[in-house]
């Protein structure tokens, strides 16, 4: 049965990727751009609606959650856009660290705002094994900063988030889904894995009705489980994020 899927980040690399191998299944995709200029060449790849808005921004980012709901409801929703930023520690226009607010807390946030899909997928990274999950220093304000250890750490909130909503959601299949190291202007030319195999899995899991595609609440590589993270599997992190989450913004889960 056809899909309706919403991707975050999908102007271009493994967000655009995702919405092309959609498409070509059969599926109907939104895509999101940061700005109007990206949205165009968007629109010049893939005939396929485009909300626009910047996740730097919490009132933007609600702006983007306002678009995709005026679209009709999703089947899913792929948490795709992420940022690692190499330099100082850099704050954004709501006064939170840059890295923290687009890779976590602009998931939680839309995650809070469009109404619930049948299927939620959030993108980390392997470099997660390296984080840490602070709770009283989400942001590095107390810790030396360092851009490595900042995206490390978002990756693996990003994967404590997915399975907080997995617990939080029964009826919704949530994963977390680690793409690999890819070739994308992210990952550079030198990157082992082709940007299709690294999309792959999250198409699969927006848009399958295979049972395996079915179990929520798992980390997940190239279609295979991982072992989840102790830190991102600890329930009282992953209600503590969410508190934080919802502290931050101003925006509440809404009520299961």
């Amino acid at each position: 049965m056809s899909k309706t899927v919403f991707i975050t980040g999908s102007t271009a690399g493994i967000g655009l990727t995702t919405a092309q191998m959609l498409q070509e299944t059969g599926h109907r995709v939104v895509l999101h751009a940061r700005n109007p200029s990206r949205a165009a060449q968007s629109r010049s790849v893939l005939n396929a609606p485009v909300v626009v808005g910047d996740l730097f921004s919490l009132a933007e980012t609600e702006a983007v959650a306002e678009q995709v709901r005026s679209l009709g409801s999703m089947d899913a929703v792929i948490h795709n856009a992420g940022i690692y930023e190499s330099g100082g520690r850099v704050q954004t226009v709501d006064g939170l660290e840059r890295t923290f607010q687009v890779n976590v807390l602009a998931p939680y946030v839309l995650s809070a705002l469009i109404p619930l899909p049948s299927r939620l997928v959030y993108v980390t990274s392997g470099m997660a094994s390296g984080g840490q999950i602070i709770l009283d220093d989400l942001q590095r304000q107390q810790r030396r900063w360092s851009a490595t250890g900042a995206y490390q750490d978002s990756k693996l909130c990003d994967i404590a988030l997915a399975l907080a909503m997995a617990r939080r959601y029964p009826d919704t299949v949530v994963s977390a889904v680690c793409p690999g190291w890819v070739r994308t202007q992210m990952g550079g030319a030198g990157a082992p894995t082709d940007v299709r195999t690294g999309s792959a899995t999250q198409g699969w899991l927006a848009s399958s009705d295979e049972p395996a595609a079915l179990r929520s609440g798992r980390y997940i590589r190239h279609m295979r489980e991982l072992p989840v993270p102790p830190a991102a599997a600890d329930e009282a992190v992953q209600r503590g994020l969410l508190d934080a989450c919802a502290q931050l913004s101003g925006i509440s889960l809404p009520s299961v």
